[in-house]
């Protein structure tokens, strides 16, 4: 079978559970990109299976249906504002969908493409001058095994430049109910974000996250009262991979109530 870019995929030999887009094709080696999880891979092309985009559970409305039952709002009596959100992602279509699933859920948020390894030098310049309540530190990253133990943060791809970039945001504000920080990506270094002043991180159990586990997050605490602490629990449960995928801290949310409306 030929195969062009842009084509979806599985992969035979991991019994078809993932669906990869192809990014480039190279001496019959196709270089692959996760469609939903935060996952970069490479395969044979006589290991690939092709995709119909027909047959294709679409999981974005979903988790939209999930985030907005869970904070039912009274919009009879009372207008809310909540908080505001900086997504900072090292991958362009992943921003794009999560940007969407902002506007679904009529959340303010502003994109930022920037390259993970540049995260940390131009953060405070963003921060600076949005001002958010909310500021998420994504894109890619993986554990090496190879490399190391999961302790040790040279084990990973992009889990130092993830905490450098959050020890900048905590350093601009200390307060972890002023500015609340989602950091990581697939198999980062759990433990060393939430040190460096992260309140959500991944990943607790170094597993792969789904493109808008981020945007899950950060959505549920800008709808949530700010004069009332976060349900952790029932936060990271709307997430694909629960708290395998995300863990974090408990901190008031971001949300303004009003009235009347």
């Amino acid at each position: 079978m030929l195969f062009k870019i842009g084509d979806l995929v599985t992969r035979d030999s991991y019994e078809n559970d993932l669906i990869f887009k192809i990014t480039e094709i190279n001496n019959n080696i196709a270089y692959l990109k996760g469609f939903d999880i935060r996952l970069y891979a490479d395969s044979d092309i006589k290991d690939l299976r092709l995709v119909n985009e027909k047959d294709l559970k679409r999981e974005d409305e979903e988790f939209i249906k999930v985030v907005d039952e869970s904070n039912k709002l009274d919009r009879n009596e009372f207008f809310y504002l909540p908080g505001k959100v900086l997504h900072i992602d090292g991958d362009t279509e992943y921003l794009e969908r999560c940007m969407k699933f902002y506007k679904k859920l009529k959340v303010m948020a502003y994109g930022v493409n920037l390259k993970e390894e540049n995260v940390a030098t131009e953060i405070k310049s963003y921060l600076e001058d949005l001002k958010p309540d909310i500021v998420v530190i994504t894109g890619h990253d993986v554990y090496y095994k190879r490399l190391g133990t999961k302790e040790d943060l040279r084990s990973y791809k992009n889990s130092s430049n993830f905490v450098k970039a959050v020890q900048v945001a905590r350093d601009y504000e200390k307060s972890h109910d002023k500015l609340i920080i989602i950091a990581g990506a697939c198999q980062s270094d759990y433990e060393e974000l939430i040190k460096a002043g992260a309140n959500f991180a991944s990943s607790p159990k170094r597993i792969n996250l789904h493109a808008l586990d981020p945007a899950i997050i950060s959505t549920s605490v800008a709808l949530s009262d700010r004069n009332k602490p976060i349900d952790l629990v029932n936060i990271i449960d709307r997430t694909k991979y629960k708290e395998e995928g995300i863990g974090g801290i408990i901190t008031n949310g971001t949300m303004y109530v009003g009235y009347p409306r």
